[in-house]
């Protein structure tokens, strides 16, 4: 049986009449710039994570940049993230002049080591960008009080969580701003690009609504060069769809963590990371020596909506036999991510301040394995999946 790593067309086409009528509707209103549509998607995804206000926009990596530039982060300043993490987010910092200075990763819950972090905050450092990865909450509460401490902006990049909650609050509603993708990989995803930018304050709200719109206030009077961020109201209509079904989703892909971990713990070799907390992870690291696959873990105070199931395999060349092996039986598996920010070639040039200390996520980078975890994933294929690893292990 072929297990694919993600089946757009299995969430998609039950809706393929309230889609097709959805967009006829817009078809009709000949409102193709924003409007109504986008205006109702920002109130609806504002509410659902429970922000004040909701700023559509093109992508996540627009996301990210627009709250960067409406932050006034430039030239000169440094913004601490995540070097175990994709792309969008150091790129975002680099095209505003500033410089990313990378931080090392949790090697239970894959997030920011925030301890890492206060290490390298220097006078220059204007903000701190923690990535809810795979969708779970970084430490909020740490990542607060670092930037309460120095005076820092913080920036939740929500890109693969929205929904998934710290503490009882919804990430991306902590910082200053919050940003979503909704790219079509993603638990809430579109048909295209697009994204979103949430967050509390009034007028940082607004100034990103008018950098999202070229900088202009009104029509054609510009204070300020900003871009073209706009959400396509196509892209907002279908996704409005898709939101009124996104607890099902969650709901679907949460017990398809909970059966692979019930099933695959099982079997030989394989072990659980779940220290108490963050802070535990070195300890629980040293305690995984024997162990050859780690599955992931939710932390009691998290909510995690598993935008992706991401096994450690221990043992030099082993992640990379499992990726053949599961290849081999048809089964999608991906690696995220396979090179750490201060591992790829367009930052080599930074100062190497910015690029040291991330021997965590470099171990990581050699050990990640995401397997199939989406909503519409049966239990048969969920089987298959656990079979094909207990022959890798050799306990089938």
């Amino acid at each position: 049986m072929k297990v694919p790593l993600l089946d757009v067309n299995a969430q998609n086409l039950p809706l393929e009449e309230e889609l097709t009528a959805t967009f006829t509707r817009v078809l009709r209103s000949g409102r193709f710039i924003m409007g109504p549509e986008v205006e109702a998607l920002e109130a609806e995804v504002a509410e659902f994570v429970g922000a004040r206000h909701g700023i559509g926009v093109a992508s996540g990596t627009d996301a990210i940049l627009v709250a960067l530039m409406a932050l006034d982060i430039g030239p000169g300043d440094e913004v601490l993230c995540p070097t175990f993490t994709f792309f969008a987010t150091a790129g975002c910092i680099s095209r505003t002049g500033a410089i990313p200075v990378f931080v090392d990763a949790c090697p239970v819950c894959f997030n920011m080591d925030v301890e890492d972090a206060a290490r390298k905050v220097t006078e220059r450092t204007k903000a701190i960008i923690p990535v809810h990865l795979f969708g779970q909450s970084a430490e909020m509460d740490a990542v607060i009080a670092l930037a309460g401490e120095h005076d820092l902006y913080v920036i939740e990049d929500g890109a693969q969580a929205i929904g998934s909650r710290y503490k009882g609050r919804g990430c991306g509603t902590i910082g200053e701003f919050g940003t979503y993708s909704f790219f079509p990989s993603k638990n809430l995803g579109g048909f295209g690009d697009g994204g979103m930018v949430v967050c509390n304050d009034e007028s940082l709200a607004e100034r990103a609504r008018i950098l999202r719109m070229h900088g202009s206030k009104p029509k054609y009077f510009h204070r300020e060069v900003g871009g073209n961020f706009r959400l396509d109201p196509l892209q907002a209509a279908l996704l409005r769809v898709k939101l009124r079904r996104y607890g099902d989703y969650t709901r679907a892909r949460q017990e398809n963590a909970a059966y692979y971990t019930r099933k695959l713990s099982a079997l030989e070799g394989v072990v659980t990371a779940a220290p108490a907390h963050c802070c535990c992870a070195s300890v629980q690291d040293e305690s995984l020596e024997e162990a050859r696959v780690v599955l992931p873990t939710c932390y009691e105070h998290n909510e995690h909506i598993w935008n992706q199931f991401t096994l450690r395999v221990r043992g030099e060349g082993q992640r990379d036999a499992l990726k053949r092996h599961l290849g081999d039986c048809e089964i999608g598996c991906e690696i995220y991510y396979p090179l750490t920010m201060d591992q790829q070639e367009c930052f080599t040039n930074l100062p190497e301040s910015s690029r040291t200390g991330n021997e965590v996520a470099h171990r990581l980078a050699d050990e990640v394995l995401s397997i199939p975890v989406y909503p519409e994933l049966t239990r048969e294929m969920q089987d298959v999946v656990v079979g094909a690893l207990g022959k890798f292990l050799g306990v089938d």
